[in-house]
């Protein structure tokens, strides 16, 4: 990447770190462990799984830079990623902890993650001259395929998962098991869900996202060496073409069925909607994760060739809105709010009773909103040679319980013919990090 001064000053944090806490304090560069895990990674190699490995090296190559210089600080009252405008590329990765890492190995690996995260947001390389400098006997520090690209609008946020508080076992291995947020639980069983175990779960979690592929698998790449022999990857996925917006700056994308996807999507700048239905507020059950969120993932395979034989009407039918201009079928524009009670010449409602946009639409929810940042993938193909294809869903919630309501509420949806749900996992987003400091500093405090 580019060395360059960023383009935005972050905000200071409503959530300065405690001076007497030692094992608080602020970082100002990689620890040396962190260094020392650079070099061992890349002379030992990551354990990311050949899928994942693959993966990675397909995205790297389909590289386009774009030469889009937007920054986005990493400091700040909340974690980029969330209502910033929605890039167009993402990489995700779940971690676990290693089996010997304790309290110390944790914060240290928020620390480095932080001032890691903080550089390449910036546009520069995760350490200062780190895939150039050195001795040639030794690996770079930074793997450097991204030299010379600009930031791209590059966010990387930070969740914690269930077990990172209680390990399955029920053991409390950092000391946090009594900050655990009572909500933060293992999602339900759906109806309609297959779940896949080597995608679900983690103890951690990284979304990186940008305008550039390459920068955004760099972000995970380099994230995932510092980490080793602390933490490494359980299951990953990348992403392309947004299927939501989250600002009215952005038009309504498409997901992989061919339709405008989160019309109704919560933007940033509706304010009084993310402050109720996105931010973690002081007096719910974890003050900690004040100015944070919920994150709920799910992999979502589209049955893309039964779909696709599948008729016009049909398929309009199922989604409750036109295929080409997105209006509700009850009539109107795009963004004209859909009429449930509208009949037909039949005495039918024009808008299904099963319709996916019926079932998910606040109104009939109670109010209840989520602010989603999904993703098209395309994984290659099965075996019996269809595409392995779908959207990467992604919301962000005060409550999990908010997700939860609405999944219920699709159990009847026309939608779950053509798709089943692959992948899941659940985690708590905190706040943003201070200037100087390192995110995840609020529940150590």
């Amino acid at each position: 990447m580019t060395e360059h001064t960023p383009d935005a000053t972050p905000e200071p944090s409503a959530h300065p770190s405690p001076e007497s806490d030692d094992e608080l304090t602020p970082p100002r560069r990689l620890s040396r462990r962190a260094l020392f895990g650079l070099a061992g990674a890349g002379a030992a190699g990551l354990a990311v799984g050949a899928g994942a490995t693959a993966a990675i090296a397909a995205a790297a190559s389909s590289a386009n830079p774009t030469g889009v210089s937007t920054v986005y600080p990493f400091a700040g009252e909340h974690q980029a990623g969330i209502t910033t405008p929605a890039q167009d590329r993402l990489h995700f990765a779940a971690y676990d902890l290693s089996a010997r890492a304790d309290r110390a190995d944790l914060i240290e690996l928020l620390k480095d993650w932080s001032v890691a995260a903080d550089r390449m947001t910036q546009g520069l390389e995760v350490t200062e001259g780190g895939a150039i400098d050195g001795s040639p006997l030794a690996p770079p520090s930074d793997t450097g395929e991204a030299l010379g690209l600009p930031a791209s609008g590059l966010t990387i946020t930070f969740g914690f998962g269930p077990t990172l508080f209680t390990s399955e076992d029920g053991t409390d291995r950092f000391g946090i098991a009594d900050r655990k947020p009572a909500e933060l639980e293992k999602l339900p069983r759906f109806s309609g869900d297959n779940l896949q175990a080597g995608l679900t779960g983690g103890d951690l979690c990284i979304q990186a996202c940008a305008d550039d592929p390459q920068v955004a698998v760099h972000a995970i790449r380099n994230l995932s060496r510092i980490a080793f022999g602390r933490a490494s990857i359980r299951w990953s996925q990348l992403g392309f073409g947004r299927t939501s917006s989250t600002s009215t700056s952005q038009v309504t994308p498409r997901n992989l069925f061919g339709f405008k996807d989160g019309t109704a999507n919560i933007k940033s700048e509706e304010t009084k909607d993310v402050d109720e239905q996105v931010w973690v507020q002081s007096g719910d059950t974890a003050d900690w994760l004040a100015g944070g969120s919920y994150l709920v993932v799910r992999k979502i395979r589209m049955i893309i060739e039964t779909w696709d034989r599948t008729r016009l009407e049909e398929q309009e039918r199922v989604i409750g809105r036109s295929k080409g201009e997105g209006a509700p079928l009850s009539g109107g524009k795009e963004f004209t709010e859909p009429v449930f009670d509208a009949v037909g010449a039949a005495d039918q409602p024009l808008i299904d009773t099963n319709a996916h946009v019926r079932l998910a639409h606040p109104t009939q929810l109670k109010g209840t909103k989520l602010l989603r940042r999904g993703y098209n993938f395309v994984d290659g193909n099965d075996d019996l040679g269809r595409l392995n294809a779908g959207l990467f869903f992604m919301s962000y919630q005060r409550s999990p319980q908010q997700f939860i309501d609405v999944q219920r509420a699709l159990a009847t949806d026309a939608l779950n013919e053509y798709i089943k749900h692959v992948g899941s996992a659940i985690f708590a987003v905190p706040p943003g990090a201070s200037s100087g400091g390192w995110v995840g500093e609020t529940l150590f405090a």
